[in-house]
């Protein structure tokens, strides 16, 4: 048998411990941060005495505010498996919304006017530096740790076959996790004495519970195929005698899936192999970006519409809005608006023509509008409708959907989320004209990784990548 190296200890997740004292190290932060800012701000404050009590208040509000907030972005979940860059997105989220939540109480109370601006954005600033400061010396303490053999969760895995090796070589190139997979039991005794990245194989798999007994082991994760629900239950029978933490990993490598997890519906545990990102406080929170920026911006540009509108009445016959139906959310059917660049003309038997290079249905104003993006503004509105995103996949017309479906896989999982002004796609250079099947299936690799790895910061990313590289583009024509 593989015994288990004395060395390799198990810190357990959600101790009451370790989360009490993260809730306290995370308060004292925010309310020593606030002190700091303040005397950032004002140089004449030197000591405790000189700081007004309304701002000791509302340090104190905030402070209590951080201990309501900051369990719901999941900071006190166990580390074990998060990539630092998460801690450091939550965090941002975290204390955001309390600064957020602080300045709303403000306003409802008439206070806004008694803080200082510069203070508020100071104590945000600080409030992230000392925040993460704490956590990233608990990271990579951790992590020191761990290198040493210490605190590690031993995990027993059963299945060699394709899923159970997929899952070893993940772990084995994953030592942040904290997990070490020091067997692999199979009911093939062929394997018996074998080996798989270095990890012994063990063939009396009902003898499991006693070695989980005899070796301290933490976890044990079934990597079985999924018509193994017979073996799976009595497996999970027993290692009922035992108090190790037992895992299902479902066979689902094979499958094209999309922004999969776990949700559970009537009581019962539902995997989730292709859905939308967008549920919950995810979709409040990209509702919230979009209304926001959308009405910041378009008072913003408001002067600049009314130039383009009057120049594109002045220099050709027709509307000055053109007005076409694209598919959206859940692939239903919007109206999605854009300044006309085009001579009006009409299209047979319902089709949609693509702009080509040198078309002549293109004004010589309208030209410039597709060079820069700047036909896409009255979108804004389309934002404001809710009907579109500042950030998503871009929006085809009807025809060019019903053809591009039938040819490109997973093109209509595009549609998980709302079609957008811009997107992951377009500032990687996929804009314009698909004049080639491999340029489409480009556009849609890029608009599904959009949508598996959505937050609030890649969309922020996108935007700002946008203002340098977006709008104006070789391809747009």
């Amino acid at each position: 048998m593989n015994v288990v190296n004395s060395r390799v200890k198990s810190f357990k997740s959600y101790t009451i411990t370790g989360t009490f004292f993260a809730r306290i190290t995370d308060s004292v932060s925010v309310f020593i941060s606030g002190l700091i800012a303040y005397f950032v701000r004002f140089e004449d404050a030197v000591n405790l005495s000189l700081v007004p009590q309304n701002y000791y208040s509302f340090l104190i509000v905030c402070t209590i505010l951080s201990l309501v907030i900051f369990p719901l972005f999941g900071l006190y979940y166990s580390w074990r498996g998060q990539s630092l860059f998460h801690q450091v997105r939550m965090v941002f989220l975290a204390w955001g919304s309390v600064i957020v939540s602080g300045i709303l109480l403000l306003f409802l109370m008439k206070y806004s006017d008694v803080f200082s601006r510069i203070w508020l954005v100071y104590w945000f600033v600080l409030g992230v530096f000392l925040i993460l400061l704490i956590r990233l010396f608990a990271y990579w303490g951790l992590r020191l740790m761990r290198s040493k053999g210490f605190n590690y969760k031993s995990v027993v895995i059963i299945g060699a076959g394709d899923l159970g090796k997929e899952v070893l070589q993940r772990v084995s190139q994953s030592a942040w996790t904290g997990f070490k997979v020091v067997a692999i039991f199979d009911d093939n005794k062929d394997l018996q004495g074998g080996t798989i990245y270095d990890v012994f194989i063990e063939t009396e798999v009902d003898n499991i519970a006693n070695y989980v007994s005899d070796n301290n082991i933490d976890e044990v994760w079934l990597a079985l195929p999924l018509n193994a629900e017979a073996r799976m239950k009595a497996l999970v029978d027993k290692l009922s005698s035992t108090s190790v933490n037992v895992r299902l990993i479902p066979d689902i490598f094979g499958l094209s899936i999309l922004n999969h997890g776990f949700t559970e519906i009537a009581g019962m545990p539902v995997v989730d192999l292709c859905t939308s990102p967008m549920r919950g406080f995810n979709r409040g929170l990209k509702s919230v970006e979009d209304k926001v920026l959308a009405f910041i911006i378009l008072m913003m540009i408001s002067p600049v519409l009314l130039v383009i509108a009057i120049t594109i009445k002045l220099t050709s016959k027709g509307p000055v809005l053109f007005k076409q139906k694209r598919y959206g959310w859940d692939g239903r059917i919007i109206n999605v608006y854009k300044f006309r660049s085009m001579k009006v003309h009409n299209e047979f038997d319902g089709s949609i023509t693509q702009a080509i290079k040198k078309d002549p249905r293109i004004t010589r104003f309208g030209a410039l509008l597709r060079r820069t993006s700047l036909d896409e503004l009255p979108q804004f509105y389309n934002v404001l409708q809710g009907r579109m995103s500042i950030v998503g996949p871009r929006p085809h017309a009807v025809a060019h959907n019903e053809h591009y479906k039938e040819v490109v896989d997973q093109y209509m999982l595009r549609h998980k989320v709302k079609p957008g002004i811009t997107g992951w796609a377009q500032i990687n250079g996929w804009r314009g004209e698909t004049d080639t099947l491999d340029k489409m299936k480009s556009r849609v690799e890029c608009d599904l990784y959009y949508i598996e790895n959505w937050s609030l910061w890649f969309d922020l990313k996108i935007i700002f990548m946008t203002v340098f590289k977006g709008f104006i583009n070789k391809n747009a024509y």
